[in-house]
């Protein structure tokens, strides 16, 4: 089960994944958010890029369904991070931006349009959602039991197809920034909600 495998790695994964550079992937995301604005750090990890959001004069709230990885997080941001899950996500216009950076691709591919649904109806109208998948069209668990949902550009479409009222503003495929994963790619995206 995913959850557990990060319970049991919060530390290593953490270790491993805080000092890569996504700055150039979180600027493309900020030209889309007001200054200063309330952004959503949705499945932070180590917090990594809630830190800079917050460094760089944005007020942020971070989340986390591992409770060894938001512990490490709360300490790294310097606040208190929410102990919840993606199903758990019931705020309403509240976000300028949310940020969920190679975190949906743990949930389950028929819970994912619920989901996003839910992630839409947190941000205010005109605000944007950044998201990240390994590059593919399939389901699968790793040996490590951690469950994945690949997606490609036809498939993320089909997904968004289910959630009226986002529209895609940038899509583009990337490198893992992992220099012994450098073969893999990641699908990123930012979606906008459409104003009433």
């Amino acid at each position: 089960m995913t959850i557990k495998y990060y319970d049991a790695n919060a530390d290593s994964f953490c270790e491993s994944t805080f000092h890569l550079d996504l700055g150039e992937i979180r600027k493309r995301f900020l030209a889309h958010v007001p200054a200063g604005g309330r952004i959503l750090d949705a499945g932070c990890g180590s917090a990594r890029d809630a830190l800079a959001f917050k460094q760089a004069s944005y007020t942020v709230t971070a989340f986390d369904a591992c409770l060894p990885m938001l512990q490490i997080a709360s300490k790294n941001l310097g606040q208190p991070v929410l102990h919840m899950r993606f199903e758990d996500v019931s705020f309403q216009e509240e976000f300028d931006g949310i940020w969920a950076c190679a975190s949906l691709l743990h949930v389950a591919k028929d819970s994912l349009p619920q989901v996003l649904t839910q992630l839409k109806a947190a941000l205010k109208p005109g605000g944007a959602l950044y998201v990240s998948f390994k590059y593919g069209d399939k389901e699968r668990i790793k040996s490590d039991g951690r469950y994945f949902v690949d997606l490609n550009e036809s498939a993320f479409h089909a997904l968004l197809a289910q959630c009226p009222g986002l529209t895609i503003e940038e899509e583009w495929v990337t490198r893992d920034n992992r220099p012994e994963r450098a073969s893999e790619k990641w699908l990123n995206a930012i979606l906008i909600k459409k104003r009433s």
